[in-house]
């Protein structure tokens, strides 16, 4: 276990001896709250146990990240990817599909499904794929020094993604864009 685990772990450990209540205990506490957002979890729990801004942050964090379904879980991806594809949205499934069929060839990544899109990482995220406007699917990569060009979009620095690409039809996961995804995926080692 690094320093930076150990931290984390020692701060838990802190919290339940502050509150005297396990962690299940204070996550049963915080679902019978009814609060979800992390904000109100943090203000709740900061005000009913007298946490620190700190330790109720951590709380919180624990909290939410314990209620979400584990990345790793191919039946809770399916289940997000569902959701994210439904209503008016749902004709660009297939094209979706067709996407990751293309990343799958690249190697192992981690599928992290977010609220509206999926986030593919190796060490840190190198693609984020989800519905974008105007009934075009969007793809974002990060990856440097790479030109932009009509297709390919150089974002603001700051963001996600350095760049988007968005596609409205399967002839165009063609070798151009296969090109830029294998870029994204070799700088996320």
């Amino acid at each position: 276990m690094n320093s930076v685990d150990k931290a984390f772990e020692t701060q838990l450990s802190n919290i339940q001896n502050k509150t005297n209540k396990s962690l299940d205990d204070l996550f049963a506490m915080i679902k019978s709250s009814g609060f979800e957002k992390h904000g109100e979890i943090r203000d709740y729990v900061k005000n009913e146990f007298n946490l620190g801004f700190g330790d109720a942050n951590t709380l919180a964090h624990v909290f939410k990240k314990a209620q979400e379904p584990p990345a790793e879980s191919s039946d809770a991806i399916t289940i997000k990817v569902d959701e994210i594809y439904s209503g008016s949205r749902e004709p660009l499934r297939p094209l979706h599909d067709a996407v990751m069929q293309a990343f799958s060839q690249l190697g192992d990544f981690e599928i992290s499904p977010k609220k509206t899109y999926l986030s593919l990482r190796r060490k840190k995220q190198f693609a984020m794929v989800g519905p974008g406007t105007k009934g075009r699917l969007e793809i974002g990569l990060n990856m440097k020094g790479v030109p932009a060009t009509d297709r390919l979009v150089e974002l603001e620095p700051g963001g996600m993604c350095q760049y988007k690409v968005w596609l409205s039809a399967t002839h165009e996961i063609n070798e151009e864009l296969l090109n830029w995804i294998k870029i994204a995926y070799g700088t996320a080692e």
